[in-house]
């Protein structure tokens, strides 16, 4: 912000033109307060908003309590209506049938939030019981895509995404069950970042989320943002089922340090047979190509996956994510809610304990087939969906003549490349890395071993140089509004 303010309040054009490292260093010099910079984000995300409607509450008067001594104290953040809980405020997940469970005390997640400094300011928009790749939800209406307004913005973490490209915030919570994060980083032109399983603590209420294929992450606009996040939030809580290997170092330390030659794989096809958008598979090649120029191996290779494991395993994980819907002490009133969550409801109060050990066997099979693959390979390059950001509607959850199972076909014919990743537990990116000739995001996913995060930044930071997306503005976004 150059050292400027206007009688304390930044402009929003270039207050929008910071991410998060950004905002805290010039917090830390001195050029603007902290109080200059939360003023700024109120009026961008009251600006913002009326354009996209990612917020699912007004904005939060005063911002939650957090620390000044933070790593990224000052810097202003979103949660979703999904948790992080934090005690006081209401979550819906975005059902009419829900009034608003007010949550009693903060998850391990909300207290490293707070403890990072990161100034809570909103809770933004997901789809029905977090359970799609659109954000649609009756109880808000669409989210809109800041890229363009009649494009849905993937989901289930919609309304972060859509605020966060437009330039409301530089970075927020996301979480990541089947592609929740990755989906609408593609949809959006944002960095997002699935941890490894058991990187990120989802207690104390849970032991694991979704059978350990859910984890907790976060949307940002650069890597060195997505870096930072996680060192914030990274690490186990006394009392975890199970945690991921410690890093040896500070992630944002990996930003810097060279990936050596690396045995890159790289394909196009999904997994579920799903056709793939020729400009999207072409920014998978191309991907493949700039890594073969900088000197990796690269090969065309795919982990050999049955698909019909992966629906099981992803089925399975639906029910634990739904479950506590069902054994809520006021259980939801089924009629207010929309067609595909009455479907996914039904088939939960049907599933057997031998549907769930099925479900746990297919995750184990495919755990195993993907970890093998990752021992002759060290980076995977993806896809991150299969298409390019699709017209609010497409996906209609609220269709009645949806089954379960042609609502997962749809869902996956959309986005099939992410799950895999939720069911194996490898981490897993999706990087802003292409553009669509009329201008719309297309996301490259890499995935890496497991415990490998570390891997991820080394590669994410080398093609943020060599194909820079900062300068890439969305028609919607507050930084076209200000003329830049």
């Amino acid at each position: 912000m150059q050292g400027r303010s206007y009688s304390g309040i930044v402009e929003l054009w270039e207050y929008a033109s910071h991410d998060a490292v950004g905002l805290r260093g010039l917090i830390t010099s001195g050029q603007v307060t902290a109080a200059e910079v939360e003023d700024a984000a109120r009026r961008a995300l009251e600006s913002a908003d009326e354009r996209v409607n990612g917020l699912a509450l007004p904005v939060f008067e005063p911002a939650l309590d957090h620390a000044d001594d933070g790593p990224l104290a000052g810097v202003p953040f979103l949660i979703k209506d999904s948790g992080p809980m934090a005690e006081g405020v209401p979550f819906f997940l975005g059902s009419r049938a829900i009034s608003g469970v007010t949550a009693r005390y903060d998850t391990d997640l909300m207290r490293r939030v707070r403890a990072a400094g990161l100034v809570t300011l909103g809770l933004t928009t997901v789809p029905e019981l977090v359970i799609s790749f659109a954000t649609e939800a009756l109880r808000y209406g669409p989210t809109r895509n800041p890229w363009n307004l009649d494009r849905g913005v993937g989901g289930s973490s919609g309304g972060a995404a859509a605020l966060v490209a437009a330039g409301a915030v530089p970075v927020a919570h996301a979480n990541d069950g089947a592609g929740s994060g990755r989906v609408p980083a593609s949809c959006c032109g944002l960095v997002g970042l699935k941890p490894s399983r058991g990187r990120t603590p989802c207690g104390p209420d849970l032991g694991e989320a979704g059978f350990g294929m859910a984890c907790e992450s976060g949307l940002t606009r650069t890597v060195r943002d997505a870096a930072r996040y996680l060192d914030a939030i990274q690490g186990p809580v006394a009392g975890d089922k199970y945690t991921a290997p410690p890093p040896l170092r500070p992630y944002e330390d990996e930003l810097a340090a060279d990936p050596h030659r690396l045995r890159v794989a790289v394909t196009t096809r999904a997994w579920s047979g799903a056709p793939v958008d020729p400009e999207v598979a072409e920014a998978a090649v191309r991907t493949g190509r700039l890594l073969e120029e900088m000197g990796h191996a690269v090969t065309e290779a795919s982990p050999q996956i049955d698909w019909d494991a992966v629906l099981r395993a992803i089925a399975t994980e639906t029910v634990a994510l739904v479950a506590p819907v069902l054994l809520a002490p006021r259980r939801p009133d089924p009629a207010r809610m929309e067609a595909v969550s009455r479907r996914i409801l039904r088939m939960a109060e049907e599933f057997s304990a031998l549907d769930l050990i099925a479900g746990m066997d297919a995750q184990n099979r495919l755990t195993r087939a993907v970890g093998a693959f990752f021992t002759e390979y060290d980076l995977l390059v993806t896809p991150t969906i299969a298409r390019l950001p699709a017209p609010h509607g497409t996906l209609r959850y609220d269709d009645p003549g949806h089954t379960v199972e042609s609502w997962l076909r749809a869902e996956f014919d959309y986005g099939p490349f992410t799950s895999l990743f939720n069911v194996s537990g490898q981490p897993a990116v999706s990087l802003p890395l292409a553009q669509s000739g009329d201008g719309l995001p297309i996301g490259v996913q890499l995935a890496a071993p497991y415990g490998r995060e570390d891997l991820l930044f080394r590669v994410a930071a080398r093609l943020e140089e060599a194909v820079p997306w900062h300068d890439r503005v969305p028609p919607a976004g507050l930084r076209r509004a200000g003329g830049r």
